[in-house]
């Protein structure tokens, strides 16, 4: 089995000075998962979150209010 790696991300809404969320979707497709870390740590821990709850997350995200 190849093991693919993930290929980060950060939003273009991140421009607070490198306070941020990165994400890698490449993985949804073949495994079904959502790697998570902060981008002030690359090579830090990162969350694996199912797909399912990271869609759940994002669209709770966009209709809360601040």
């Amino acid at each position: 089995m190849t093991t693919e790696q993930p290929q980060w991300f950060t939003s273009s809404y991140s421009s607070n000075g490198g306070d941020c969320v990165k994400v890698a979707t490449n993985l949804v497709a073949t495994h079904g998962v959502v790697p998570v870390g902060d981008t002030k740590r690359n090579e830090g821990p990162t969350l694996t979150i199912e797909a399912r709850a990271w869609s759940a997350f994002v669209e709770m995200a966009k209709h809360s209010q601040v």
